[in-house]
């Protein structure tokens, strides 16, 4: 994490070479947007070390073959990192320089604002493509950020939008042609809140999220436990395999 002049904090992720969110990310980004709200740092940028990756979602490996223990820390660690995050009272900004698939897609629209570098990138909710089911609030942050009929269309498809699919209806606000223009675009929109009182601001975005936040954190335990019967599935499993297969495919040509 760096803070600039304008007490603005820009948090890289940095676990090559995609930025897995395995539990150690997700337990340090926990730990980073704490400091954040501890430091009473203006906004929040969130941006990748990756040059062509802002986050390729949830670590495959923390759910193929789980140990029961750890699978399910790592999901209520998740569970923490999105309640922080879309729940912040500080401005939240994503400089998007990279795909940002699943868990990517879902940090994305956690934050308020979205700059997405130009070129062939693509963001998305794309877990039914692996066989996966997005919980209830990977669905709401989407639904939160598009039109309600674009999501669901979006949701059971598995559709990766391109830049420009993006753009046009509303899943990112801004494009950039490199990070350091996404970086300040995110930075302008921070600094539109200068002139307004720090506490209204930050309560009437927590009341408008509030219904999609307590969804979660009242069926806290039951997001969990239908999470780990889903993950457990032979079918669930075999959908991993196959897609690490492919992805080990990939790496050797």
């Amino acid at each position: 994490m760096a803070v600039d002049n304008d007490g603005i904090a820009v948090v890289t992720l940095q676990r090559p070479p995609v930025n897995s969110l395995n539990l150690d990310l997700l337990q340090a980004m926990n730990n980073t947007f704490d400091d954040v709200a501890k430091n009473k740092s203006k906004g929040m940028i969130l941006t990748s070390a990756s040059p062509t990756v802002f986050s390729a979602g949830l670590d495959i490996m923390e759910m193929y073959k789980p140990d029961p223990k750890r699978v399910e820390t790592f999901w209520v660690t998740l569970q923490d990192m999105w309640l922080k995050l879309f729940g912040a009272s500080f401005p939240t900004a994503a400089a998007i320089n990279g795909h940002a698939p699943a868990g990517g897609c879902l940090i994305a629209t956690s934050c308020e604002y979205r700059v997405m570098l130009s070129g062939k990138f693509t963001i998305g909710l794309n877990e039914t493509a692996l066989g996966i089911v997005a919980p209830t609030w990977f669905q709401d942050s989407l639904r939160h950020t598009i039109p309600t009929r674009q999501a669901e269309i979006a949701l059971t498809t598995g559709k990766m939008f391109t830049v420009d699919e993006a753009l046009k209806v509303g899943l990112i606000d801004e494009t950039a042609a490199d990070k350091a223009e996404a970086i300040e675009k995110c930075k302008k929109f921070i600094k539109r809140f200068d002139k307004i009182p720090s506490l209204a601001r930050g309560m009437t975005k927590q009341i408008f999220r509030q219904e999609v936040l307590k969804k979660l954190l009242t069926n806290r335990q039951a997001d969990t436990k239908q999470f780990l019967d889903l993950v457990n599935q032979p079918k669930v499993q075999q959908s991993l395999e196959l897609y690490l297969a492919m992805l080990k495919q990939k790496s050797q040509k």
